[in-house]
């Protein structure tokens, strides 16, 4: 996506996990980003700061914006 299309909001887990893998299934995509949450301790961290819990449905956009800060914009 380019930088003028992606909006930093609350997002789904699933709804942003499919724009980080657009071309797989939305529990493969949600599966693929948990992954990546949690081999980064850094980001679990600063996620927990913001009151995140694993399993959590919808990410702030305070969560967006750690998420892109480390991962970059889907």
């Amino acid at each position: 996506m380019s930088n003028e299309s992606f909006k930093v909001r609350a997002y789904g887990f699933g709804e942003l996990a499919q724009l980080y893998f657009p071309t797989i299934t939305k529990k493969s995509a949600s599966a693929q980003l948990r992954r990546w949450i949690k081999f980064s301790k850094n980001i679990q961290q600063k996620l927990q700061d913001l009151d995140y819990e694993p399993g959590r449905r919808i990410l702030t956009p305070a969560h967006v914006k750690v998420l892109i800060d480390e991962f970059g914009e889907p």
